[in-house]
């Protein structure tokens, strides 16, 4: 029998929604302050994914130009009635752990055409975050989200609310009423609606969404309650089994198959062996449930742990073509799989037409700015990864630089860069960020040539930079480094929440302000475990 491996989206796609429209899945997850916004992967058959949209592709849709790290587009929910897909998501501009106040606008877009164009974004309201959209048999569409109470004597999840969408006028109407506060796990938040055989059954994410996450349930024969807490809950949760190779399970999406199969798709991670650290990100799992016979909903496991493997419903298998290894910049438009942080980048800043075959990128921002930066990079979603790329750049001081980017966000990333040294001249060099922390932990060393290729080997824990001026004989730069701070739990040691995960790509910067070019011949994102080879074959430089 065939069977699902979990994570079914490998890599940060966190929080998943998931929807059936006749034979074809769709799963759209968060993206937070990485550009475009929302990922929508497609499946006809639960096994096989691919990436085919993001919703998100304009300013007027999402601009986060100055958003804090880790905000941005949070738990979308992807629907479909009435001929249309619709799409609700958070912009959430300001947050931070330990301050009581958050910003989170919630809007809808629509399309007939998931990977088409979406429609100009409906202004919802901004009371909380994890918006969901219900559209109820009667025709009648319903939104819900939790509400932020930021009062310090109060619990700051201020419980479930809803309230009815017009789509005739495209706005909220009728009163706002409080359905559901949570159970006693505490953090209530991602919830979704469904009618089952007469029941409402509201399901929820709750334990904060780190190792103690979980998705409970709660159900009510009227929509507005009361809903009668499942007696078991919760339903899925990876707390019981700290050895479990996934954890952090919550989150859930419901979907019925066309044979009359149940599955959820939620949340999940996977930490480094013995290092409790998800370099990968909050990745999407996906296991088969089932009704009881007094109408509550269980694992087919028989667990609340995630399996690895699953039984899929035994629908015709539909797979897809491998995504390349090697991105050569021939095409006008830039791979699907590529992102930038919050903003788009687009000509003259980045482009691949002003020199044929190659990808130019002229220098914006710092590393660490919150507006614009000319950094292209892809979600890293291996454990075991070669990232390479061919650079070139001429640099004439030491505020421009331009290379290969290993990077969380804007506090913690690794950054082999081509620059400019005084004494010198023309130099690579490594930057580490590591809590806000700058160290350079090799000297500079000069290149005779404006053209370098570098590389990155990541194997688990260990980071292994590498440069080459011919493509061939390659050589270490720079001590092993700690990818394990590319994670969320770095920021937990700092008493922070973030809720990313790691990327890898390439970037210019030009502090200077005179947006000096950088040229990239290609790049490589290999998953190929026998790169782990390479962190002991190759010289020091």
């Amino acid at each position: 029998m065939t069977k699902i491996i979990n994570p079914i989206l490998p890599g940060f796609n966190p929080d998943p929604s998931i929807l059936r429209v006749g034979d074809d899945y769709y799963i759209a997850t968060s993206t937070f302050e990485w550009w475009p916004g929302v990922q929508i992967h497609h499946s006809r058959d639960l096994v096989h994914w691919h990436l085919v949209a993001h919703p998100l592709r304009r300013t007027s849709q999402l601009n986060m130009r100055g958003n804090p790290s880790s905000t941005g587009i949070w738990a979308p929910c992807l629907t479909w009635s009435d001929g249309l897909f619709y799409l609700i998501y958070t912009d959430v501009k300001s947050w931070r752990t330990g301050m009581p106040y958050k910003d989170t606008p919630n809007y809808l877009v629509t399309a007939t055409d998931v990977c088409g164009e979406w429609s100009e974004p409906v202004y919802l309201n901004a009371s909380g975050f994890d918006p969901s959209l219900f559209h109820d048999d009667d025709g009648r569409k319903w939104l819900i989200n939790l509400v932020v109470d930021h009062r310090p004597f109060k619990n700051r999840f201020g419980g479930i609310v809803i309230q009815e969408y017009d789509p005739t006028q495209q706005k909220l109407t009728g009163p706002i009423r409080t359905i559901f506060p949570g159970t006693s796990l505490g953090l209530c938040e991602g919830s979704h609606l469904y009618k089952i055989n007469g029941w409402y059954y509201l399901m929820t994410a709750e334990g904060g969404t780190g190792f103690n996450h979980a998705v409970t349930t709660a159900r009510s024969r009227s929509l507005f309650g009361p809903y009668e807490v499942d007696p078991e809950n919760p339903v899925i949760s990876s707390r019981y089994d700290a050895r479990a190779p996934i954890q952090r399970s919550g989150h859930g999406s419901l979907v019925e198959t066309q044979n009359g199969r149940w599955y959820i798709a939620h949340l999940c991670g996977r930490p480094l062996p013995n290092k409790g650290r998800c370099t990968l990100g909050r990745e999407t799992a996906i296991q088969e449930v089932r009704w009881t016979e007094d109408g509550w909903l269980r694992t087919v496991s028989g667990t609340k742990a995630t399996p690895v493997e699953v039984d899929a419903p035994g629908l015709p298998e539909h797979p897809w073509p491998e995504v390349p290894v090697r991105q050569e910049f021939v095409e006008p438009e830039l791979d699907i799989h590529f992102a930038t942080p919050r903003v788009p980048l687009l000509p003259p800043y980045g482009t691949t037409t002003e020199r044929a075959g190659w990808l130019r990128l002229r220098g914006q921002h710092s590393p660490v700015s919150l507006f614009d930066q000319s950094l292209l990079a892809r979600r890293v979603q291996h454990f075991i990864y070669r990232a390479e790329t061919c650079l070139e750049f001429d640099p004439v001081n030491y505020q421009q630089m331009a290379g290969l980017m290993c990077v969380y966000d804007t506090d913690n990333h690794y950054y082999l860069q081509v620059t400019w040294d005084e004494e010198k001249g023309r130099v690579l060099w490594l930057q580490c960020v590591v809590n806000r922390q700058t160290t350079c932990p090799a000297a500079p060393l000069p290149l005779e040539s404006a053209r370098v290729y570098l590389r990155a080997v990541v194997d688990h824990d260990r980071l292994q930079f590498f440069y080459s001026m011919d493509g061939k004989d390659w050589r270490k730069y720079g001590p092993e480094q700690n990818y394990a701070t590319l994670s969320d739990e770095q920021f937990e040691m700092m008493g922070e929440g973030r809720f990313t995960g790691s990327f890898v790509g390439i970037a210019c910067h030009d502090m200077s302000g005179q947006f000096l070019p950088a040229d990239f011949d290609y790049f490589d994102y290999d998953p190929d475990p026998a790169a782990t080879g390479l962190l002991s074959q190759s010289s020091e430089y």
